[in-house]
C-alpha cells in the first residue's frame, strides 16, 4: 500500500484525536499508557513480557507503570503457582471502573466534537472507519509479536 493511502489531513487528524483523547484520560485521571494497560488486562491476564510488547516499552517502564496502577488498586500481581518465577498481571474491579470511567470520557470527549457537525450517517461512518483502524492495529501487534 502507497503511503499516499493515508492522505496529510488523515495523518494531522489522527494527531488531533490522539491529543482529544490524550484530554479525556487526563479528565479520567488515567495516562494512555496506563489506560492501554488497563485495557490489555481486561482482555486476559498476562506476564510482564507479554506487557512489555503490547505496549511498546522496556520492563523498567512497564514495572514502574504497573507499580502506579497496583498502588491505585487497578492491578493485582499473582504469582505462577506453577512457576513461582513468573508473575501475571490482571486488572481488578477498580481498574475495570476505570477503564468504564475512560471509555465514557473519552466518547463524551469526541462525541463533542461530533456532534452538530455531521450527520448521522457520517458519525456511523467515522465509527466504523476507527473500528477499522483498531482491527487493523491489533492484527499488526499479534503479527509483531508472533515474529
Amino acid at each position: 500500500m502507497p503511503v499516499e493511502a493515508i492522505s496529510r489531513d488523515a495523518a494531522r487528524a489522527a494527531a488531533v484525536l490522539a491529543k482529544s483523547v490524550e484530554v479525556a484520560l487526563h479528565d479520567a485521571e488515567l495516562s494512555p499508557s496506563q489506560y492501554r494497560l488497563l485495557v490489555y488486562l481486561s482482555e486476559a491476564p498476562a506476564a510482564a513480557t507479554a506487557l512489555a510488547d503490547k505496549l511498546a516499552v522496556t520492563r523498567p517502564s512497564l514495572t514502574a507503570l504497573v507499580d502506579g496502577l497496583a498502588t491505585r488498586g487497578f492491578v493485582v500481581r499473582e504469582t505462577d503457582p506453577c512457576d513461582r518465577r513468573r508473575v501475571t498481571h490482571q486488572i481488578s474491579e477498580p481498574g475495570i471502573q476505570a477503564v468504564a470511567r475512560a471509555d465514557a470520557a473519552i466518547q463524551e470527549r469526541l462525541a463533542g466534537w461530533m456532534v452538530g457537525e455531521l450527520t448521522d450517517d457520517e458519525v456511523v461512518t467515522v465509527n466504523q472507519g476507527l473500528e477499522l483502524w483498531g482491527q487493523a492495529l491489533k492484527a499488526g501487534r499479534q503479527r509483531k509479536v508472533a515474529s
